[in-house]
């Protein structure tokens, strides 16, 4: 159990950590604020794990919000206090979830298809911004590449980790970075009084709620049922909604369902018998408290690498949700045009009233997918 817990736990942290530093970058957050964002996440996931093994006996596994954090790095204009305010908001929208089914089904009548594109719009620039930077600096980037490419074929899950280590030694060994003075202090939570800005509050709040729906606590209850097991989804929602709204009030994002480092912890590697199982959610648990109490000196670390390095780090480990979201964008033939259309504003990264474009490519592809349903609607 303790190695299931430790591979999914060293995963989810190396291979987002960089997304979650360019959010807080985004949003203008002191180093004080970022260790804490850091530490406030760690310790929901921990106590939302434990908690929800131990009491539905089942392996639940939390997980940051990666492609919100996505979200959150491309918001323009958005200072931290505003952004810990959305924070707070979409917590409470997913806890509301959990207790209200008109909610719920509002949210699941939005189609799947404009619901992937506006993911994909939003995680596309990153993408994109990582082919840049092999331009830019190829000795540090390539090798990178190679080494997701390489370890990808044999583990997906590790390939981003592979790459973080591999940039991280080249950096080091060739002099791109200096060897960072390290002291041992332990991180501390750091309060963020939040503001509530009604246009933050539509051009970001609601975005990341729908990310997190969609793109983490929906896949993470699927992942359970194919393991076996029957997700307490009611419970989930008002959990890692609640953990949410107070980790919010630290400046952090939010705490999902986990999809990918799930089925790590939940397979016959765990414990032969599937009812056992729930107990790697206390290792799970421990783990992400020590990484949460180490995270000043990681942040050191790769605040030291070049910006290249983590550019191409970012670009790498939303490949696969960039996958994911581009799949179910063009899935269904009559969603493919309003899709794409949500696909193009979400990423044009443009702002009007003061709300920014995910939100508006959500509205765009919305208004044309019903007026194309309306119009084969009076053809028939």
């Amino acid at each position: 159990m303790f190695a299931a817990a430790l591979v999914a736990a060293l995963i989810g942290f190396g291979s987002s950590i960089a997304i979650v530093l360019s959010a807080a970058a985004a949003v203008g957050a002191s180093p004080a604020q970022t260790t804490s964002w850091i530490l406030a996440l760690c310790l929901a996931k921990a106590a939302g794990s434990a908690f929800l093994s131990w009491r539905y006996r089942v392996p639940v596994v939390l997980a940051w919000s990666t492609p919100g954090a996505a979200l959150i790095a491309a918001s323009a204009g958005v200072g931290m206090a505003e952004a810990a305010g959305a924070f707070i908001v979409a917590g409470l929208l997913v806890a509301l979830t959990g207790v209200i089914g008109p909610l719920g089904r509002l949210v699941r009548a939005i189609p799947d298809g404009i619901a992937g594109a506006m993911l994909a719009g939003v995680l596309l620039p990153f993408s994109m911004a990582g082919a840049k930077s092999a331009g830019q600096d190829p000795g540090l980037v390539l090798p990178m590449v190679a080494v997701f490419a390489l370890v990808r074929l044999v583990n997906a899950p590790m390939a981003v980790l592979a790459a973080l280590l591999t940039g991280l030694i080249a950096a080091f060994v060739t002099g791109a970075a200096g060897w960072p003075g390290l002291t041992l202090t332990l991180p501390g939570l750091v309060l963020v009084a939040p503001e509530f800005s009604p246009g933050v509050m539509i051009g970001l709040a609601v975005p990341l709620y729908l990310v997190n729906m969609a793109s983490q606590n929906l896949p993470g209850f699927a992942t359970m049922r194919a393991a076996g097991y029957e997700p307490p989804v009611s419970p989930a929602l008002g959990v890692t909604g609640g953990l949410s709204v107070l980790s919010g009030v630290f400046g952090a994002h939010s705490t999902t369902m986990a999809a990918i480092t799930a089925a790590i912890c939940m397979g016959p590697d765990v414990h032969p018998d599937p009812a056992q199982r729930w107990k790697v959610g206390f290792f799970y648990a421990a783990i992400w408290v020590c990484l949460g109490l180490a995270s000043p000196v990681i942040l050191v670390l790769l605040t030291a690498l070049p910006p290249a390095v983590m550019v191409t780090l970012v670009a790498l480990a939303l490949l696969g949700p960039l996958t994911g979201a581009l799949t179910t964008a063009c899935a269904a033939p009559d969603q493919r045009f309003a899709a794409t259309l949500t696909l193009t504003v979400s990423a044009s990264g443009m702002v009007a009233f003061g709300i920014g474009a995910a939100f508006w490519g959500l509205m765009a592809g919305i208004a044309v997918f019903t007026l194309e349903r309306l119009y084969a609607t009076r053809q028939r």
